[in-house]
């Protein structure tokens, strides 16, 4: 039952030709890197600088005011491809502190102990047991909801226990069911009026990224069709993570693949659940080498998530504030992965 660090679109669209090395900084940009500033981020002068000058550049991109929200980000990074896969792979190390409270990398196959170390909030709890369907603070899914029904009787003492109990052996059934049928066992939330199905929100986003399907059609096909597709020169793992987003603390569980490539590579963590805010979300991070700036590499992500409660008044103040939580965890992972990598 589970996260969101950020969510994405496709930005593999930027294969670079060689450059002459220089001994100097280039004060340009490749020109695949910059086409995309022209076209999807509007990019000014000033914001080439940014990047040339060494700073992280964040923007917010187009997206569908009544539920998406999606934001650009990119830095140069001097130092190796391989440093960066080596360093998410070790995913509990690499994504800790500040408003992340917990990560655990789920075995494969998921197991008990994976879980053990989730829990609820003190104000999910609270909630929870007010929770119905089409009425819950919660995102849930109709069979999970009737399952901490029957497990917990709020009289007793032992209540909370029972309740993390209860959600931890989900968790476990959810990922292990996600990894035999993929997208066709993800949820279908019922904390709204109107059923959410996640598995339709997904592919309905990636369906609206063009960029993805030209310029990554293998990398599209894999997290459409998991597990029946298979991705060449590429590992995959799940994890779960409580963070700070928002008002609240989120707990999530993402899938997040790495495609190594000669001219690129290719890390997509896509959405599976999140506690609250999100149906889901893609987060895409591609590392582009630059043979003109020798060693390192342009690190750009595109983040991109669909969520209800968006639209309207009370949706607007909602999403001014989800696009602020987007734009400043998408800087703090640029500026904390740079300055992680070139030290």
């Amino acid at each position: 039952m589970l996260r969101l660090n950020v969510f994405v679109v496709a930005l593999a669209v930027l294969t670079l030709p060689p450059a002459p090395r220089s001994a100097t900084v280039p004060h340009t940009l490749p020109p695949a890197l910059d086409a995309f500033l022209s076209e999807a981020v509007r990019a000014s002068a000033a914001d080439r600088d940014t990047l040339t000058s060494g700073q992280p550049l964040v923007r917010l991109l187009d997206s569908d005011p009544a539920k998406e929200v999606a934001v650009f980000g990119a830095v140069w990074i001097d130092a190796s491809p391989a440093a960066y896969v080596a360093a998410i792979s070790d995913i509990e190390r690499f994504e800790r502190g500040d408003a992340i409270h917990a990560t655990k990398r789920i075995s494969d196959p998921a197991a008990a102990s994976d879980f053990a170390a989730m829990s609820m909030t003190d104000e999910d709890f609270g909630d929870l047991k007010t929770c119905q369907i089409g009425d819950c603070a919660l995102k849930v899914d109709e069979s999970s909801l009737n399952a901490l029904r029957a497990a917990i009787d709020w009289r007793k003492p032992t209540a909370r226990a029972d309740a993390d109990a209860v959600i931890r052996r989900l968790a476990l059934e959810y990922v292990n069911r996600y990894r035999e049928g993929g997208n066709g066992t993800l949820g279908v939330y019922r904390d709204k009026q109107r059923p959410t199905f996640v598995a339709d929100e997904f592919r309905s986003m990636i369906e609206r990224l063009p960029r993805l399907g030209s310029e990554m059609p293998d990398v599209k096909a894999y997290l459409l069709n998991y597990p029946q597709s298979s991705l060449a020169n590429s590992t995959d793992f799940m994890y779960w993570q409580e963070a700070e987003f928002g008002l609240k603390p989120v707990v999530r569980v993402n899938h997040l693949v790495i495609q190594t490539r000669p001219d690129r590579t290719v890390v997509a963590s896509k959405l599976l659940y999140a506690s609250h805010y999100f149906w889901t979300a893609l987060e895409l991070r591609v590392l582009l080498p630059d043979p003109s700036r020798a060693r390192g590499f342009w690190f750009v992500m595109v983040n991109r998530g669909r969520s209800d409660g968006l639209s309207g008044f009370t949706g607007g103040v909602i999403r001014g504030r989800v696009r602020s939580e987007l734009q400043k965890g998408m800087s703090g992972v640029l500026a904390a992965t740079k300055s992680q990598l070139e030290s």
